[in-house]
C-alpha cells in the first residue's frame, strides 16, 4: 500500500486529500481544496495562493487512473464545486475524470440542503450515483456509519470514516471528526489501524471550550497509544497554538505523532497560521486579490 498526503494544513492549503494505491485500486479521497476566505482580516497572501495552485493541480494529476473516488462528506475544502471560488477546485476541471469510477460517500440523509445539492452535482458531472458508503464494506475499502463532524454536530452535518488494508497494513482516513467525540475514536481503535490520519480540534475557534479541548487531548491520546503512526493535521494547524499542541502530543506519546508535513517528509508549511507574518514581511498591493480573481475567472473556461 502507498499513502500520499496532497492537501492539508501542513501542506500550506484547507483540506484532507490523499490518495491510496493498492495492489488492485487506486483510491483518492477527499479530492478537494480551500484557503481561508479572511484570517486576522486578511484575505489569502499570494504565497498561499501560489501554494493553493500547486496542490490543486497535484488534485487533478490524482484523478487520473483513480478506481474509486471517496467523499467523506461534501464540504468546500473536501470536494470540487460547481460554485468554486478562486481559491477552490472547480468541478468543471475535473468531470471528466469522474465518469467510469466507482464514486462513494456520505449519504444525502446526513447532509444538509447546500451539501446535498453539491452531492447532485457530482453525480450529474460524473453519470453516475453516489453510493452510499455508511457501514459498506468492499474489498479492501470499508466505512463507517456516520459520525459527528466535530462535537454535537447536526444530523445534517455528519462524516464517514474510510478504512483501507492490504497485506496487514491498515489505514484509516478520519475525516473532520476533531478528536472532540469519544465515539469515532473507539470505532478506529477497533478497526486495529497502523496509520491514521485524522483532523484535530480547531483551537482559532472561540467555541472551542475547555471542556471540549480536555476531551480532544485524552481522545488524541488513547489514540495515539493504539495505533504505529497518527497523522493530526486539519483544523488543528489552522494557529500556531494548534501546532503548539501537537508537538506537546508528540513528547507525550510514546509512540509516532506527526502531520501530514512530517509523514510525507516535507517542510511544514503552516501558511494559514503564518499569514499576519506574511502579509508583514511582504506587503500585498492594493488591488492583488480582485486582479487575480478577474485572470481565475478568465481562466475556468480553459481548465487550468
Amino acid at each position: 500500500m502507498e499513502i500520499r498526503i496532497i492537501s492539508t494544513e501542513s501542506l500550506g492549503v484547507r483540506g484532507m486529500c490523499v490518495l491510496v494505491e493498492t495492489d488492485r485500486r487506486r483510491i483518492l479521497i477527499d479530492p478537494g481544496i480551500a484557503l481561508g476566505l479572511v484570517r486576522h482580516k486578511l484575505q489569502p497572501h499570494p504565497s498561499q495562493v501560489e501554494r493553493g495552485r500547486e496542490v490543486r493541480n497535484d488534485i487533478i494529476d490524482a484523478f487520473r487512473g483513480a478506481t474509486d473516488i471517496v467523499f467523506s462528506h461534501y464540504h468546500g475544502d473536501h470536494v470540487p464545486l460547481v460554485e468554486a471560488n478562486p481559491y477552490q477546485l472547480p468541478l468543471s476541471w475535473v468531470s471528466g475524470a469522474l465518469r467510469n469510477r466507482r464514486l462513494w460517500g456520505l449519504d444525502a440523509g446526513h447532509a444538509n440542503q447546500v451539501m446535498s445539492s453539491r452531492a447532485k452535482d457530482i453525480e450529474e458531472a460524473a453519470g453516475c450515483a453516489i453510493r452510499a458508503a455508511e457501514d459498506v464494506t468492499d474489498g479492501e475499502l470499508r466505512f463507517s456509519v456516520a459520525v459527528p463532524h466535530g462535537t454535537c454536530a447536526a444530523e445534517e452535518n455528519k462524516v464517514v470514516m474510510t478504512r483501507i488494508e492490504e497485506s496487514g497494513r491498515v489505514f484509516v482516513h478520519a475525516s473532520d471528526i476533531q478528536l472532540t467525540e469519544r465515539d469515532p475514536v473507539r470505532k478506529i481503535i477497533d478497526w486495529r489501524p497502523t496509520e491514521v490520519f485524522v483532523s484535530g480540534p480547531p483551537l482559532h475557534l472561540e467555541k472551542i471550550s475547555l471542556e471540549m479541548r480536555s476531551r480532544a487531548w485524552e481522545n488524541a491520546l488513547a489514540l495515539a497509544e493504539a495505533v504505529d503512526t497518527l497523522i493530526i493535521d486539519h483544523h488543528l494547524l489552522r494557529s500556531w497554538e494548534g501546532v503548539e499542541w501537537l508537538d506537546e502530543l508528540r513528547e507525550k506519546a510514546h509512540r509516532p505523532v506527526v502531520c501530514a508535513a512530517d509523514y510525507n517528509n516535507v517542510p511544514r508549511l503552516f501558511l494559514e497560521a503564518d499569514r499576519t507574518r506574511l502579509y508583514e514581511e511582504n506587503p500585498v498591493p492594493a488591488g492583488w486579490h480582485e486582479a487575480y480573481g478577474r485572470q481565475w475567472r478568465e481562466s475556468r473556461s480553459g481548465g487550468r
